[in-house]
Order: C-alpha cells, then structure tokens, then sequence
C-alpha cells in the first residue's frame, strides 16, 4: 500500500482518504502543551492570591467563598457551549485554536488589571472576565491536545499537560517569594492594601499567557480536517440550535465511565476548593497566631503559603512525568485513586504542623494528588469518549469540576463557623477527608475493557 505524508506530518493512505495522526516526538508534544503553563501560571495566581486580595478589600473570611464563584460560575456555562462551538468551527486556523486565542488575550488583559483594584466590588468583577476567559481557552485546548495524538499517546499528551501545570504552579506560587528574595520589601503596599509584590507577579502572568498559547499553536498547528469532516461541518453549520441540540445528545448518551467519574470528581474538587480559599488563613493561624489580614503575620502567611505551594506543585511537575510509564501499565484508575489518597492524608495533616519546615512534608502527598487531577481523569475520559466529539464532552466533563467548586462556594459559608467553628484549620480537615472518598470513588469506575488494553 502506498501512501502521502504532509508536511504536518500525518500519513495519508492512497486508499484510505481519511489520515492517521502521526506520532510526534517528545519535544514537540512538549512545545503543543508549552500553552498550558501560561494559562495554568494564570490560575496559580488566582489560588494563590485572590483570597488574599480579596481580605486586603475588606472581605470577610465566611464570605470567601462566594466571592470566589466565579470560577465554577463561569466553567459551567462557558465550557460546555466553546466545547459544542470548536466541534463544529471551521476557520482557516483551525477549529480549536481561535477560541484559545481569545481567551488568551483576555486573560492577559485581566491579569494586568486585577492587582490594581480599589474596590472588593472591582476585583471581584475582573476575576468573573478572567475565568471567562480561561475557560474559553481551557476545554478548546485540551480537545486540541486529543485531536493531535493517537490513543497511544495520548497518557503522554495530557501527563505532560499536567506536568507543564506542576511547573507553572509552581513558579506562580513561588513569584512573590522570589521577587522579596530578589530584595523587593514585602510590607510595601499600595493605597488598597495590595503588595506590590502581588501586582508585579500578576503582569508577569498577563505577559506569559499570551506568549506560550502563540508558541504553541505556531510551533504545532492543528492537523488540517478532511473534506469529509469539513463537509459534514457545513452541512449542518455552527448555530445556537445545534449547539444546544448537541449537548443534549451527548448529556443522554455519555459513556458510563464519565458518569462514574462524577462521584470522584464531586469529592476531589470540593476539597481543592476548600484547600486553595482557606489554607494561607490556616497558615496565619498555626505558625502566626493571627487572623488579622492587615498584619505583618498574614503577609508572611501568604508569602510561606506560596512556597510550599510552589513545592507541591514541583511535585506535581516530576510525579506527572513519573506516572506515564505507571499509568501504561496499571492503568490511570489505580494511579489516580492512589494519588488522591495520598492528598487527603496530607491535608487532615496540615493543621498539625506547627512550623514552616513541617509543612513541606504534606506538601509531597498534595502534589501527588494535584499531578493525578490534571492528568489521569483526562486519559480515563478521552479513551472513552467519540472522537469526533471530544470538545463537547471535555467541556461536560469541566461541570463535573466546576458544579463541585459552586456547592462549596455556596454551603461553605453556612458550614464555616457553626459546624467548622471558624477555624480554616478545620475546614482543610475535611477536605482531607473529601479527598479519601474521592479514591474510594475511582477505585469504582468500571473502565471498557479497550481502554484499559490502550493505557
């Protein structure tokens, strides 16, 4: 049999009109997935920083957590409808990369603005554009990443995505540590309260989300569609109606291992949640004594809190690259299930260690945990799902993320000081908890007997 290959480097068999994604290198599924630590340096900034802003505006520390609803808020109604869209988008860029674009560009423009904030109504508003456009991104990109690589590459593909998060977080985390240790003064602060810190750490991410979405969709564009596909495309074209209709096809027809993986899911995600709103304020209160968000301790709070968040998310980067060959072989539900478990254990130790060097020690059960949840769910849906309609069910599978986050946000403010008596400590014991359910959860799944073959 004879066969073509492109300059994109799919082969293209003379009998078969339909062409085989190639095999890439490692280096360039590297560059294809250099985007994600732009958008994911992003999302650091926001779990590692917004809870903090927020007080220095004079947030009250019940009503965090719906002040951080925006997140959940906005992946719920964006990322399933950009899915349903960049199935059926047919432009001379390509059908994903024009809505990663947008978003990157808004997502830079918010970044910049948000560390100016004068007002808690100011900064909360930026933050709902931001995740907007974060999420216009996210699923589009993902959907990318699976069009891109064969079901053989694919545990490499999304794992080197969670690897890229590890290392984004890791330096988003770290940035303001880095810039005191560089010599900048960590009490100085502008009329609101905000470090300047902060706000140099926050143009940083607005020029790195924009420069590596270019480099990656520049370095490795999207395989072209064949006429087949873009046929099939504008003989029933992009529009509201089919947009809806799509999603209730694929809601009443989703596979039965994405249904199982919403129990885990709802568990996880709630406890991360919990984690990322309340673990500087429990930082303040075992090693500083404080819970006044004006004073020296809850800055040093955050700064420590930034450190071993950078840590964990080192973690995260190495373990990501070590579960690829692990995840082949015994499959990523045992992985995954393992890893979370690992991240409970760490968070219900958290309010026991009672200095900064202690806490680097739970820091490795949290990577561990945070390397799985950006990676291993990824592969157990993509060998799952149709192929053909991957952004759509990428972007339902975010509501198994994002509706999690949403009843956080709204029952964590009735719970907080009747049931958890005010204490953030509290609140990351029963994420500890949350998390150890969510592996008993994946240990649930019943994978297709193909998929497991595949991994």
């Amino acid at each position: 049999m004879t066969a073509t290959v492109r300059q994109t480097g799919e082969v293209k068999s003379m009998s078969d009109p339909t062409p085989r994604k190639p095999h890439l290198s490692l280096g360039r599924i590297v560059q294809m997935n250099l985007g994600f630590l732009g958008l994911q340096f992003s999302f650091g900034l926001q779990q590692s920083n917004m809870g903090p802003i927020y007080s220095y505006l004079g947030a009250d520390e019940a009503s965090l957590p719906l002040l951080w609803l925006a997140g959940p808020m906005t992946g719920l109604l964006v990322q399933p409808i950009i899915g349903a869209m960049s199935d059926r988008t047919v432009t001379r860029f390509g059908r994903r990369t024009p809505y990663f674009l947008i978003g990157a560009i808004l997502c830079s423009l918010c970044l910049f603005a948000m560390p100016y904030s004068r007002a808690l109504w100011v900064a909360a508003s930026l933050l709902w554009v931001l995740d907007a456009a974060n999420n216009v991104t996210m699923e589009p990109y993902r959907a990318y990443v699976s069009d891109r690589l064969d079901q053989a590459q694919r545990p490499l593909g999304f794992l080197t995505q969670s690897a890229f998060t590890g290392l984004a977080q890791t330096l988003s985390y770290l940035a303001p540590s880095l810039l005191v240790w560089g010599g900048l003064n960590a009490d100085a602060v502008d009329p609101s309260g905000i470090p300047v810190i902060t706000r140099i750490a926050f143009i940083v991410g607005a020029v790195l989300s924009l420069s590596t979405i270019l480099w990656s969709v520049l370095r490795v564009p999207e395989l072209p569609l064949s006429a087949e596909e873009i046929a099939a495309m504008r003989a029933e074209p992009l529009s509201a109606r089919t947009t809806l209709r799509d999603l209730k096809q694929a809601i009443v027809e989703m596979p039965v291992p994405m249904r199982q993986l919403a129990i885990a899911m709802l568990f996880q995600w709630y406890a991360m949640f919990c984690y990322w709103q309340f673990v500087a304020f429990a930082i303040a209160r075992s090693l500083y004594d404080t819970a006044d968000s004006g004073s020296a301790g809850f800055r040093q709070a955050v700064l420590v809190n930034g450190q071993i968040g950078g840590f964990y998310n080192f973690i995260a980067f190495i373990a990501a690259f070590a579960m690829v060959p692990i995840a082949r072989k015994m499959g990523a539900r045992p992985v995954h299930a393992v890893s979370v478990a690992a991240s409970g254990i760490a968070m219900l130790a958290l309010p026991y260690c009672s200095s900064q060097a202690m806490l680097f020690i739970p820091m490795i059960g949290i990577g561990l945990g945070w390397a799985s949840m950006m990676g291993n769910p990824y592969i157990i849906l993509a060998d799952s799902i149709p192929p053909a309609r991957t952004g759509i069910y990428m972007g339902i599978f975010n509501m198994f993320i994002v509706i999690p986050m949403m009843i956080e946000s709204l029952t964590m403010p009735l719970i907080y000081r009747p049931l958890l008596g005010g204490d953030p400590r509290h609140v990351l014991m029963l994420a500890g908890v949350l998390m150890l359910l969510a592996a008993v959860a994946t240990l649930a799944i019943r994978e297709r007997p193909a998929a497991r073959a595949s991994a």
